[in-house]
């Protein structure tokens, strides 16, 4: 009777077998060296058993199935980089180092290996006019990024400026993307906030249109809120959206508040949590009643006499919304790159 190994049953002959059985011992142990050898492939293998080994080629990347899920198998520990670090600090009994980045550059990774990687785009602009303000950019926080060993290019995007969206922040072939632009309460055609990583704001019109929608998000589920008119008293902005919520819509009766900007997202990777990706606050035609900006840095849109101010820089955040006798709005807020490894 045929032998199996006590691992994986891998079935090999002993002396007793007979000839005849060799043919069927053969084909057992092929069967379960396929079922063992990796898979090369961008899709993982359909009912995997335990230890079965696939290598991802859109990585490319091993991975194991533990009997649940597929756990990354490789002799890579973590990434190391020979830049400055910006900090350090211990979690959990784990010894980290970090470093930021608040403009673009280079990180030079000595040690190929993991690291745990924030990108922020940068938020969209304010608009003109009795406007919407900015969606906040793109906030992409990945684990276990594997990095090689090489020179890796980094680019921050700069936050957008009057009705422009913000711009791309990029590691690698990581990609943030910016932040909607607000919509105009000057200008029908730019009307509707844009799309972006959050959605901006809708601005107001006068006459013809009671309504403007804000952007969608491109990167998240977050857009901006409506802007609107009564188109006699009031005309108001939408907020932006933020990275963890939409923008609230202008309330063009009564009052006529501009929206709220949508709030950001608290991140630690730093050892400190930080709230970033802050929408900005619509504008509004009325006095002192521009929407407030987000949380996480998003700027305040402004009142009939007021100024908007801008996202706060490197967080990504959207600008506020031009009010009525300011027409200049808040631009957005830069973005940032941070990179965390095991020491």
């Amino acid at each position: 009777m045929a032998g199996s190994t006590p691992i994986y049953g891998i079935p090999y002959p002993e002396s007793s077998d007979l000839v005849a059985n060799y043919p069927a011992l053969g084909e057992g142990l092929a069967d379960k060296l396929e079922d063992k050898l990796p898979t090369y492939s961008a899709t993982a293998p359909t009912s995997p058993s335990v230890g079965q080994v696939w290598v991802d080629s859109s990585g490319p990347i091993g991975k194991v199935w533990n009997g649940s899920a597929w756990t990354i198998f490789s002799g890579a520990g973590s990434a190391n980089f020979s830049d400055t670090a910006t900090g350090t600090y211990t979690d959990a009994g784990i010894n980290y180092k970090y470093i930021t980045y608040t403009g673009s550059g280079t990180l030079t990774i000595t040690t190929a290996g993991f690291a745990d990687v924030l990108v922020i785009g940068g938020g969209g602009g304010g608009a003109t006019g009795q406007a919407g303000g900015g969606g906040a950019g793109q906030h992409l926080y990945l684990t276990s990024v594997y990095l090689p060993d090489t020179v890796q290019t980094v680019t921050i995007g700069a936050g957008g400026g009057s009705n422009s969206p913000g711009n791309s922040s990029a590691l690698q072939s990581l990609l943030s993307v910016g932040g909607g632009r607000g919509g105009s309460g000057a200008s029908n055609t730019l009307g509707t906030g844009g799309a972006g990583g959050s959605g901006g704001g809708g601005g107001s019109t006068a006459t013809g249109v009671a309504t403007l929608s804000g952007g969608t998000g491109l990167a998240s589920t977050f857009a901006g809120g409506t802007g609107g008119s009564d188109q006699a008293t009031f005309r108001v902005g939408g907020g932006g959206g933020g990275a963890s919520a939409a923008g609230s819509n202008g309330t063009s009766t009564n009052a006529g508040t501009g929206g709220a900007g949508g709030a950001g997202v608290a991140n630690s990777l730093t050892g400190t949590a930080v709230t970033r990706c802050g929408g900005g606050g619509g504008g509004s035609s009325v006095s002192a009643a521009g929407g407030a900006g987000g949380s996480g840095g998003g700027g305040v849109g402004a009142g009939a006499f007021g100024a908007a101010t801008s996202g706060t820089a490197n967080t990504g955040s959207g600008g506020g919304g031009a009010g009525g006798s300011f027409p200049t709005p808040g631009n957005g807020g830069s973005g940032v790159i941070i990179i965390r490894v095991k020491v």
